[in-house]
């Protein structure tokens, strides 16, 4: 099957060749969507295409936010032949490893979700104040919700070609943890397997987190809107 990364960036030049070259020696293509960064990164991506034939890029002329460039790339995906389509985030928090499971469960399920918080997923190096707004933002979107996805906030996912065929992405608008939750509601209210495969979640190490108080606000009432509008 052939697999696709996306991975959308915004001033990540201390990870992206690094990232990208451990993605595509593993054997897969990846996409990197670059929000313009001030940093260089676009740059960085631009000279690695000349040897990585694996790795394609789109330019964005500014900061248009997670949703929008995931929703970008899945359309980029969608008019290619990929069977599976994966995110993840550039900063190494996801560990590329992991990759090779997500396609194994892709055989049976029709998601993949990189679980933090199931059996054997668990979180490193976050402070005590972000476990607590990570656990209890799943805890609080599940719940109302009436669906178990235990970790509604994970980035690290990995989809069959046919659910985001079947998933209207034009009237997707959300962004942050509120398009990560809404994929996954949206998966699995037109009846498609989910699987959380356990993931070791490690912070950061070099760069600047992108979250936002905004970011977590339009998550808590959005979730009541998927709830009342997605049948």
């Amino acid at each position: 099957m052939k697999s696709l990364i996306i991975i959308p960036t915004y001033d990540e030049k201390e990870n992206i060749e690094k990232l990208v070259k451990q993605i595509t020696d593993l054997g897969f293509f990846i996409l990197v969507i670059d929000d313009n960064s001030p940093d260089g990164t676009g740059e960085i991506l631009e000279k690695l295409k000349l040897s990585n034939e694996r790795l394609s890029v789109i330019h964005r002329e500014k900061k248009l936010g997670l949703g929008t460039a995931y929703i970008q790339g899945f359309k980029w995906a969608l008019k290619r032949d990929f069977d599976y389509i994966f995110t993840m985030d550039a900063d190494f928090s996801h560990n590329p490893e992991y990759l090779r499971s997500f396609v194994e469960k892709l055989s049976e399920f029709d998601l993949v979700v990189g679980a933090r918080y199931v059996k054997g997923g668990g979180v490193v190096n976050w402070p005590f104040h972000r476990k607590i707004i990570s656990r209890c933002g799943s805890l609080y979107a599940r719940t109302i919700l009436g669906f178990q996805v235990k970790d509604c906030t994970s980035g690290f996912m990995g989809f069959r070609r046919k659910v985001l065929e079947k998933i209207d992405l034009d009237d997707i608008k959300s962004e942050g943890y509120g398009f990560l939750i809404e994929m996954k509601y949206r998966t699995f209210k037109l009846g498609f397997r989910i699987y959380q495969n356990p993931i070791i979640f490690v912070d950061r190490t070099a760069g600047k987190s992108k979250i936002s108080k905004n970011i977590i606000w339009e998550a808590i009432f959005l979730v009541w809107k998927l709830k009342f509008t997605i049948k």
